[in-house]
């Protein structure tokens, strides 16, 4: 029998064009991380939802065919061990998913995952006591996961946003790799409140849309957006990003006619995003956590200012506890640090010193207060005494991203414009969303004659922040 060429060549021509579907039947591997986390010792009270989420969802999860791990009220430790677990269990071709309920702060537009024991008070706490979604969902990338699903909800108002001067709500788009769907519980940026009902309308939504037989992953993600926005009346709106370029079906079945669904918004980076911003990003800078408000900022307070801002911090619960640590304990340093700090975002800028002179005393190589004191020195215009600061803590760790920034600050505040360009560069080089220095750069350019190179820089900046240019003039830079 003969078989014609070209019938062949169109066969598998279909054969390779057609999109690979990696349905429930047990041939593609299936794993999945769920956590709930609901109490944190820094809430006033438990988030009611996130742990009976967690459950509900796992269950589902595996009647769907996924190896699920279920975590609840996990510590730092705990979860990053979780996680550990997970990529170990990612294989190549895998479909893994990760679902987390619990507090998530959004830094230099990344966002983390927050365990309960996290000891958040400034921004760089976030870092190092969140976890990272990117760098989950790249983990399992380069584990070769074919399908990766995020599926966050941590949009909610938390208790550590008040510690910070300069702080985003909510939680932030995600620059994921190929093959990836991510769907936040609110729209970027925005909080919903934790209610006292027992399920979220998010995960409720999830079990009833995503988890119907037959139907894909895309298209049970926007049905459930649909439903929450509805049920909310338009209060909240989930945010969905996917890069997928295979069908996903969680339950395997005939397909139910439906009415069409919303279509899915594409995974883009943020409109302001370069090519360097869609590497891994370095450390996010030391300084914002400690910069006043806008009102505080203007002039430097003198003596009698910061008596007064000290009388009325007394009461703030978090310079009683770090008063009272110091107190039981007044060998502890860090407690130093952290209520100077405290003082500093409030403007109380000479005993933020104070506390930052004992922090030293006590660790002469405390380079984030070697730091921080630089920072707060250029504040008042103590300029020289600033510079000692920042180079030591730049002697202490070479390359400091946060001291390099402090510095052309104070170099930008002394009149050094060459100077600061250069420390803004080097800073830059380390981390290219840090804002202040693009906004610094900017500014020192335009003064030495760079204006179009000054205005691209100055346009970037407050795209990603349409305050800093309010903040500089605080410091008394323009």
């Amino acid at each position: 029998m003969k078989i014609h060429l070209g019938l062949v060549v169109l066969v598998l021509a279909a054969i390779i064009a057609a999109p690979r579907s990696f349905a429930a039947d047990g041939s593609t591997p299936r794993v999945a991380l769920v956590i709930g986390n609901s109490k944190y010792p820094d809430a006033d009270k438990p988030l009611s939802q996130a742990v009976g989420d967690a459950r509900e969802l796992a269950d589902e999860l595996r009647r769907a065919g996924f190896d699920v791990e279920l975590g609840e009220d996990l510590s730092g430790d705990a979860m990053r061990r979780a996680f550990d677990r997970l990529y170990q269990r990612t294989k190549p071709g895998a479909a893994a998913l990760v679902f987390f309920s619990g507090f998530g702060i959004q830094s230099s537009r990344q966002s983390y995952l927050i365990p309960v024991d996290a000891q958040i008070w400034t921004e760089p706490d976030v870092r190092r006591g969140g976890i990272a979604l990117e760098t989950v969902l790249n983990e399992l990338n380069g584990r070769g996961a074919s399908i990766k699903i995020a599926l966050i909800d941590a949009s909610r108002r938390n208790p550590f946003e008040r510690r910070f001067r300069s702080f985003s709500a909510g939680l932030a788009p995600v620059i994921a790799p190929s093959g990836s769907l991510v769907m936040y519980a609110a729209a970027l940026s925005a909080v919903v409140p934790d209610n006292e009902s027992a399920r979220s309308p998010f995960v409720s939504a999830l079990r009833e849309e995503l988890l119907a037989p037959g139907r894909s992953a895309e298209e049970g993600f926007n049905r459930t957006r649909t439903a929450v926005t509805r049920a909310s009346h338009g209060e909240q709106v989930p945010w969905i990003s996917s890069s997928l370029a295979e069908d996903f079906v969680f339950v395997a079945g005939a397909k139910t006619a439906d009415k069409p669904a919303a279509v899915v918004e594409p995974a883009k980076p943020p409109a302001t995003a370069t090519p360097a911003e869609t590497a891994k990003p370095a450390p996010t800078p030391t300084t914002p956590e400690v910069k006043p408000p806008q009102a505080a900022a203007a002039k430097p307070t003198g003596g009698h200012d910061d008596d007064k801002l000290v009388l009325a911090l007394a009461s703030d619960p978090t310079v009683k506890s770090l008063t009272a640590r110091i107190a039981e304990k007044p060998s502890d340093g860090n407690a130093y640090y952290r209520r100077g700090q405290v003082y500093a975002s409030k403007g109380a800028y000479r005993t933020a010193i104070k506390d930052f002179d004992e922090a030293i005393r006590l660790n002469p190589k405390d380079v984030e207060a070697y730091n921080n004191r630089c920072w707060v020195r250029t504040v008042i215009g103590e300029l020289e005494p600033a510079l000692i600061d920042c180079n030591q803590a730049l002697q202490l760790r070479p390359n400091f991203v946060d001291a390099l920034d402090s510095r052309g600050l104070l170099h930008l505040k002394s009149g050094r414009d060459k100077a600061a360009i250069a420390d803004f560069d080097a800073a830059l080089k380390l981390n290219p969303r840090l804002t202040s220095s693009l906004y610094g750069r900017g500014l020192a350019r335009k003064r030495i004659g760079l204006t179009s190179e000054g205005d691209i820089d100055l346009t970037t900046a407050k795209k990603l922040d349409p305050n800093i240019g309010q903040e500089f003039a605080g410091y008394g830079v323009q």
